[in-house]
């Protein structure tokens, strides 16, 4: 039974990976990308970069690493404090690296023109709210969907189980 449980999932996933792969095609080849057109992408990370993503990766990954050693060597809270922000220090100039990663993504799957409309759009009232509002759209989005996930797994598994049934098997 686990053996087709296990294959099952693997054709679920195999499945879903053609499926991605069907999306939407690389508008531009990456050799094609000018400086231009990485520009408007990277304007549009900018853009859209409302609830400093960076910074707080930086701030998450400085609390866990004092949590860790901390943990380990409860006496040296202050020096692992101070650590801490050395490093973070470190990191503070290299937001534009990661950003200019995302931009060239953005310049594969969009044109100039497109970007040129979707940085206009960003640039006015109403995309500025939306890039400000994204972040807690997504986590009441994400609650809904976790809430979703569960009743689904329940109500699915539960409509298996009555075919099953009408098959004469009983789990």
């Amino acid at each position: 039974m686990n053996h087709l449980v296990r294959s099952f999932n693997s054709l679920v996933a195999v499945a879903l990976l053609v499926l991605l792969s069907l999306g939407a095609p690389t508008a531009v080849s990456a050799q094609e990308l000018t400086p231009e057109h990485i520009a408007l992408a990277r304007k549009y990370v900018d853009l859209t970069d409302t609830s400093q993503i960076y910074e707080t990766a930086l701030i998450k990954t400085g609390i866990d690493s004092m949590r860790t050693i901390v943990a380990l060597n409860p006496e040296i809270t202050d020096q692992v404090s101070d650590a801490i922000g050395v490093v973070i220090q470190q990191y503070a100039d290299k937001k534009g690296e990661l950003f200019d990663q995302f931009a060239r993504i953005y310049a594969t799957r969009f044109s100039m023109d497109e970007l040129a409309e979707i940085v206009k759009f960003y640039e006015s009232p109403v995309g500025a709210k939306l890039a400000k509002t994204n972040a807690e759209i997504n986590n009441e989005l994400a609650t809904v969907m976790q809430l979703f996930q569960a009743n689904l797994n329940t109500e699915f598994f539960a409509k298996v189980k009555a075919e099953l049934r009408t098959k004469g098997i009983d789990l």
